[in-house]
């Protein structure tokens, strides 16, 4: 199933820009993770998979939920001469600072990657005959303990350095973000049209693991937290109030007021 919505980056480009002139560089795909890991900390429903039953007569398929946000960051890198996907873990997002998430992409950034120790497994498996290696990676995926650290928590992949808008992918995790470009575009603030950056933000959710309206609540919690992003401020830990339940976050002064913006021919805001 697929979801998608525009995220208005007016304050991350800005944030972008600050950082720049001082001399610090931050990827796109920085802020997402950064987003994604607090997000699914907030909603751990959908940091979770669908394990599957083992003996398969004796126990039936559950959902388990992972203790920690790590990511599976799609990579276009070469290998052996050739384009390919490399598949990045960046854990521990749920706490992690945008400059930490920055320096773990930054780590898979060279041509050389894909000689990177991180990925002495899958170069493993590629030498492997292909019924061989495909019963081995799923038996490294049959304990949902191990799940974490050969395909993450979530999924990302992002196409934002071509014209692309916005694409789906499904990552083999039970949530997969897709961001596209960020480009100007025209929305309504306060009721008149402005430019503003906008990025197109997609999300692919199992099915078997949350179902849609919980799957909105992710997207749209993702939405929120990305246009009022502050990393000042964004709570690196659950929320919660006296009863245990989840608070939402908080909207920053600025986010308040930029709270009605939409694209221009988007859909109209819902009940408040």
């Amino acid at each position: 199933m697929h979801l998608d919505t525009d995220v208005d980056m007016t304050r991350i480009q800005a944030h972008r820009a600050a950082a720049r002139a001082a001399g610090r560089r931050y990827s796109l795909v920085s802020y997402l993770l950064y987003a994604a890991g607090r997000v699914l900390d907030r909603h751990p429903e959908a940091n979770a998979v669908t394990a599957p039953g083992w003996p398969g007569l004796l126990r039936r398929p559950r959902t388990v939920r992972f203790d920690g946000v790590t990511a599976k960051l799609a990579l276009d890198r070469p290998v052996d001469g050739e384009r390919a996907v490399l598949s990045a873990l960046v854990p521990g997002l749920e706490s992690a600072t945008l400059a930490e998430i920055q320096e773990r992409v930054d780590h898979y950034r060279g041509e050389q990657a894909a000689t990177l120790p991180e990925f002495a497994g899958v170069r493993l498996l590629g030498r492997l005959p292909v019924p061989l290696g495909r019963a081995a990676f799923a038996a490294a995926l049959r304990d949902p303990r191990r799940r974490a650290g050969v395909l993450g928590t979530v999924s990302v992949s992002s196409l934002g350095h071509r014209a692309v808008d916005g694409f789906h992918s499904a990552g083999g995790t039970a949530v997969t973000l897709c961001a596209g470009r960020v480009a100007d575009r025209p929305v309504v603030r306060d009721g008149t049209v402005t430019v503003a950056p906008v990025m197109r933000l997609n999300l692919t959710f199992d099915h078997r693991v949350l179902d849609g309206a919980a799957a909105a609540d992710v997207l749209s919690d993702l939405h929120d937290t990305m246009e009022a992003f502050d990393e000042s401020t964004t709570s690196t830990t659950n929320t919660t109030d006296s009863t245990g339940a989840r608070r939402p976050v908080p909207e920053t002064g600025a986010r308040a007021a930029d709270r009605r913006s939409r694209p221009v021919g988007g859909p109209a805001a819902g009940p408040q």
